[in-house]
């Protein structure tokens, strides 16, 4: 006797793979919807690890380098509630001191805005006499020549956020048939601890991961590197950067910038040559 038993249903495996991926993106969906809400849409890809880039992530940045010219408009933008021990209480935080806009022909052009910052502490005056060395000297030097046709101007930005002032301040200086040299120097400063902070505390302090952040800057200057290549080949005279030089270390990075939540990381070959180049790592 043969009994014919039902035939058991084979599992639609493709279609198994379609539901499940449609239930996650409906959770993942349904996620963002909730961070979003609480945190509003911007903030949303400041959560995201740097190591997870998106198309545009990379918009975002190449934005923001775009418009970093903007950035210098010789003001401060502060969002803090401490209370902070100012030399002059009548003054803002960090303030124009020394400012000159004047032309003699044949002789030089400048536009000078050289910052003060207002802070009674012993690391701020060190901060504020380098400042005056660096640009106000040289303003003072250039004022005296005749005849050489020398154009320089002294910018800055300052900001205050989560207790962090960060000053950026950016010469220009071009003197007859020489090299163009743009100078960058950045002071960054814990106002809640009274304390000098390096770029690794500003990587830690936002929670970033720090091999994330030394890939990110060895890949931005590998880039760098092969655009100058390519334009050497045409015949172009361009400073050429170094990946293997110590420079880049995120120890050795000295010049940096915090404005809206983003760290500028800043290599201005200008400081030390002269040169205009600049390279920046945006994260």
């Amino acid at each position: 006797m043969n009994i014919n038993l039902p035939k058991k249903e084979k599992t639609n495996v493709k279609l198994a793979v379609i539901y499940t991926i449609s239930i996650l993106t409906c959770i993942i969906a349904v996620v963002m919807i909730i961070i979003s809400f609480y945190v509003g849409t911007e903030e949303i890809d400041r959560l995201i690890a740097i190591g997870g880039k998106t198309e545009d992530d990379d918009m975002y940045y190449q934005t923001l380098e775009a418009n970093f010219d903007k950035l210098f408009d010789n003001e401060i933008k502060i969002n803090t509630g401490i209370s902070i021990d100012k030399e002059d209480k009548t003054k803002d935080l960090v303030y124009t001191y020394y400012t000159k806009n004047e032309e003699k022909e044949n002789s030089y052009d400048v536009n000078l805005n050289i910052p003060y910052i207002n802070i009674n502490n012993e690391i701020i005056k060190k901060y504020n006499q380098e400042i005056k060395d660096t640009f106000e000297v040289k303003a003072e030097s250039v004022l005296k020549t005749e005849g050489q046709n020398i154009a320089y101007t002294v910018e800055y930005q300052a900001t205050v956020e989560d207790d962090i002032l960060s000053i950026i301040i950016r010469s220009n200086l071009k003197q007859a048939s020489s090299a163009q040299r743009v100078i960058i120097q950045t002071y960054n400063f814990d106002l809640k601890n009274n304390k000098e902070i390096s770029l690794e505390d500003i990587i830690n302090k936002k929670e970033l991961n720090i091999d994330d952040v030394r890939n990110r800057i060895e890949e931005k200057i590998k880039l760098e590197q092969k655009k100058v290549q390519e334009l050497k080949s045409l015949g172009y005279d361009v400073f050429e950067p170094d990946p293997e030089d110590e420079m880049y270390k995120i120890e050795n990075s000295k010049e940096f910038f915090i404005n809206e939540g983003n760290i500028y990381i800043i290599y201005a070959y200008g400081n030390e040559n002269f040169t205009n180049e600049v390279d920046m790592v945006i994260i």
